[in-house]
Order: C-alpha cells, then structure tokens, then sequence
C-alpha cells in the first residue's frame, strides 16, 4: 500500500525566500524542506565547516605530515565499494601531491570480508609501511589495529560508520561519529572524512614551511572525487555535504575532473558537462561500485589514479563490461528473490511479516546487497539478503527503511541471541552481518520479531511526501534544466509532483516498462512507469519527477512515473 501526500510549505517562509531572490518554484520546494534562509542555499567552497572543528584531524595530520618529513611509508587500506575506492584514490593523490611515500591496498571481499582484520594486517606488513591509513573503515577493527601494534606499524584510522562498543586501539582515530566529536556534520561518507583530513594536513603543512620546498597542491582539484563518493553511498546530505556535492558537480560540469571520472562519464554514455547528483549515483558509481562486487575493486581505484586517458578509459570500459554482467546476475537473483516470498508469502501486504531475509547457496557475494535494496523497494520491508562465505558461513547485506535504524536494530539482536551474530556493522539504512548457514531460520525469525516490536505500524505503508502539483508553465525543459542543476539525495530528496492525467495512449517496453502520453488540460507529455505492476485506466493520479528525454538529439520534457494509481469514474 502506497500513501502520497503533500509536503507541508510555509507560505511565510516561501514568500521570504523569494524576496531573497530564490525562484518562486524552488523556494516552494525549498521550503518544503525546512530551508529558511537563503543563506542555506550557499554552496560556496568558504561555506565548508573547517577541518579544525573535526576531532582529532589535526592529530592525524600530524601523524601523516611527520611521515613525509621523515619519507616513511604509508598505506592507505581501503573499502571495495565506491565510497572506498573514491576515498583511496583522492588519499593517494593527495598525499603524493604533498610528497609522500605512499601506496594502497584494498582487500578482496570474497578473500578477507570487511575492514582492517589481523590477515589483511599480515599482507599490509608486506609492503613494509610506518603507518597503515583505514579509509570508509576501521572503526570495528579492534583485532586488526591490535595486530599491527604487535607488528609495530601506527594505524590511523578515518571512517563514518556508526562506533561498536570498543573503539580500536588507533594512535588517531577520526569519525564525525565518535562519541564526543562536536562536529555539526554528521553524515559526512568516507571520502568526507579523508577530504578533511587532507585539508588539515595542509594546514599543518604551512605551518611547517613545507610548500617554501615546493607548490601547494590545490585539494579543490579532488573533489569531483568527493561528490562521488558522497552520493554513492546515499549518505544524508545536509548543508555541508550539499556544499561537497556541489562544488564537485561543477567541477565536472565544467570539464575539472579527473581523467578516470570523465573516461566512467565516455562509457556510460553521459555528457560531464550535463552532470547531476542522478547521474553520479545511478550511471556512475555502480561502474566504479561493479568492480568490487564481482571482481576486484583496485580496477576501479586504478582508473581513478590514473592520468593517462588512453589506460583510463581502456579501464572505464571493462568497468562498463563489469556492470552489464553485474545486472545480469542481479536479475537473476532478483527473480529467484521474489519466487521465495511468493512461496511464504503469497498474499503478501501490509500485515506481512515486519522484515524479509533470503538466501539462496547459489548467490553471488558481491551483489546481494542491491537485491535487497530491490526487494525493499518492492515490499517496503527492511530486507536482508544473504551468500556463502565459506567456512559454515553466510554474509547478509541489508537495506532499511524510514523508521528503522538497521544498525541498532542488528545491535539489540546481538544482545538477545549472544553469539547468532558473527559479525555486523553499518548505518542506519544499510547494514552488513555475517553468521552461520545453519543459523539462517533462526536470524529470519529473530530479525523479523526485532523490527516487529522496533517499526511503528505508520512506518509499514510506504509514504511518497510529494511537492504539490506542478503547473502547466512549469512542464517543460527549463524547468527540468532548473532543477537538474540544484542539488539533490539523499534527505534532501528531488523534486517529486503529484497531478491527475488523463491518459491518451499507452503502451509496454521489454515485457516491464510502461510508455504514457499523458494529458493535463491541452498540454499532453510523454511519461515512463519503470518496472510498472498493472495499466492504468482512463484517468490517473500520478506522482512523478520531471526529466528529459533527448532522442536523437531532440530533448522533450518527460515525466518519471514514481506511483500511479487509477481514478475511479
């Protein structure tokens, strides 16, 4: 069951903001989303809270700036998921602007699993560093920071996952979510946290004379890297994070980015200069994001590192290959998903089970992750999807929705059945949890009476909050363009109308698509239903986004179908 309702706008605070020079349109939406002040709409690189306000920044670049004085090595040891890999790269490329000795290491996930265990230490103790850097994680590896004392290699660990209950034993640990960090952005992703401290470093830097021996990069240069990575890992994007996002998309927009980034850009067949937050989440981060999932996420890192275009984009394309083999795999598992739910669950509605969890022995490891997201769009369900991962074990990724902390959820679990859990971590919409394959009824059971008692029964019916209606002036390309350039994600969601339609003409695409011409008063549109579960009748309800559509070189305004629902009569 699907509700739609309207945003709540203040007409006080709309008024304003459009005495303050906001377009009428977006001071509607803008105020819709609990902007008041003009001021909030600054994505100027001034507006960015200072690295000085992130506790324990400056420790780490004291740690980092006293190894390129002394031309020791560092190791940055990353995440395989695009976050990770955009962290790495921008880290490299920082610290060899600054001079460092510096090299990466990203773990396989099928080989080590997550994070800065005590055999990825081993094989980081090969390449001889003084300091290991964890980039998008760390912040649970307590054995593995442990074992690198041992090896007497420092650990600075950088990461925004949500802290366990012991906190490694680091010699610098940086996390806007340590306990009694006061920071006021919270949200920042990985790539965040290591932007940061790069800019600290700087910092320290200058005040050691170190650019009077050579030129002071400009990190300004790395942050198409940011705005990646940031909207890649579907992190909230309050105000800081929208100012990280925004100076990075213009960057690309105006051609500054990095020959790897603008090689993904040639593959996926998007214009850099046409960029937007959609196309760095949808078209660009799950090629980068492809590499780690099925084979090996330095493929990805490497073409970001890169400078050589004719190697990037060589790499660029089998990053391309990589992700029409990952869908390939994602359908099938997909299909194989919902044929378990129908078989437990053929009526399957709103007073199903809280929470699904599937496994199947055949799944890939690497892609279990986007099928729950899929399964949970579906169901509106917070859902785990499993894969083995030898030895007895299987590994579940999970995705969550509005009401439902995954995290503390999987926390309280643990609590309650000591030892069913093997492992686990994550936010509050994505998790990852490893236990035993012969524990698996007994976590889908458990999992489910948690978000049972945790999950508000207003929390169960999906809610589309939508901006209103849109009117006829505004369906049109300029105001498609108008809103394509602001900034949009994650808790701050895009734009999205409601409107009734009389429907002139439909039609089906590839057995899952549905084509719409669609009319509202003398204007008619063309619009598209993704993935659509029945034809509607004559006259609709529709909650959509305004897009376009460039056909051969001709652009109309086209509506993105959300939610359709037949009127009666």
């Amino acid at each position: 069951m699907t509700r739609i309702c309207s945003r709540s706008v203040s007409p006080r605070i709309q008024w304003q903001l459009e005495q303050q020079g906001v377009h009428p349109l977006l001071a509607r939406i803008y105020a819709g989303r609990g902007i008041v002040l003009r001021s909030e709409l600054d994505y100027e690189f001034s507006s960015l809270l200072s690295p000085a306000r992130l506790t324990h920044a400056a420790e780490a670049a004291v740690l980092l700036a006293n190894c390129i004085a002394g031309q020791q090595k560092i190791l940055i040891v990353a995440d395989y998921d695009c976050d990770g890999a955009t962290a790495c790269a921008l880290g490299v490329r920082a610290l060899r602007a600054f001079g460092a000795n510096v090299d990466y290491l990203v773990p396989n996930r099928f080989t080590y699993g997550y994070g800065l265990s005590p055999d990825i230490v081993e094989l980081a103790a090969t390449k001889k560093p003084k300091l290991i850097v964890t980039v998008d994680n760390g912040i649970a590896s307590v054995d593995g920071v442990a074992r690198a004392r041992q090896l007497g290699i420092a650990t600075l660990i950088t990461d925004h996952h949500l802290p366990g209950d012991e906190l490694p034993a680091a010699d610098c640990i940086v996390n806007p979510n340590l306990p009694g960090c006061s920071f006021p952005s919270k949200h920042l992703a990985g790539v965040g946290v290591i932007f940061y401290v790069m800019l600290a470093l700087r910092a320290e830097l200058r005040e050691r004379h170190w650019f009077s021996m050579q030129s002071e990069p400009r990190l300004a240069a790395l942050l198409d890297l940011v705005a990646l990575g940031t909207i890649a890992d579907v992190v909230r994007l309050d105000h800081n994070n929208r100012v990280l996002v925004s100076q990075g998309l213009k960057r690309i927009r105006q051609g500054q980015l990095t020959p790897g980034l603008r090689a993904i850009f040639r593959a996926a067949g998007r214009d850099p200069a046409q960029a937007s937050g959609n196309d760095l989440g949808f078209m660009i981060g799950p090629r980068v994001n492809a590499a780690g999932r099925l084979a090996d996420m330095s493929l990805g890192i490497e073409c970001l590192l890169t400078d050589d275009e004719g190697r990037a984009l060589n790499i660029a394309q089998r990053l391309d290959a990589l992700n029409r083999e990952r869908r390939e795999i994602e359908s099938g598992m997909q299909e194989q998903a919902l044929f378990q739910i129908a078989r437990a669950a053929p009526d399957l509605d709103e007073n199903a089970a809280a929470a699904v969890s599937l496994f199947d022995a055949d799944w890939h490891q690497g892609v279990v992750g986007i099928v729950a997201a899929r399964i949970k769009e579906r169901l509106h369900r917070p859902v785990f999807a499993f894969a083995r991962g030898g030895d007895g074990e299987i590994k579940g990724s999970g995705r969550s929705i509005a009401g439902l902390h995954l995290r503390d959820a999987l926390d309280l679990l643990s609590k309650r059945a000591p030892g069913l859990l093997l492992r686990f971590g994550g936010h509050a919409m994505a998790a990852g949890v490893t236990i035993r394959e012969s524990d698996f009824a007994c976590f889908r059971e458990l999992f489910a009476a948690v978000v049972d008692e945790l999950l508000s029964p207003a929390d169960r019916t999906r809610t589309l909050e939508t901006d209103g209606g849109l009117e006829a002036a505004y369906l049109s390309i300029a105001t498609a363009r108008l809103l394509e350039a602001e900034v949009w994600g994650q808790g701050f969601p895009a734009p999205l109308f409601q409107d009734e339609f009389v429907v002139e003409s439909q039609r089906i695409l590839k057995d899952k698509h549905l084509k719409l011409r669609l009319r509202k008063g003398t204007q008619c549109l063309d619009a598209i239903q993704f993935n659509f579960d029945q034809a509607p009748g004559n006259t609709v309800r529709a909650a959509y986004r305004l897009a376009i559509n460039d056909y051969n070189g001709v652009q109309t305004p086209q509506l993105l179908i959300e939610h359709l629902a037949s009127r009666a009569g």
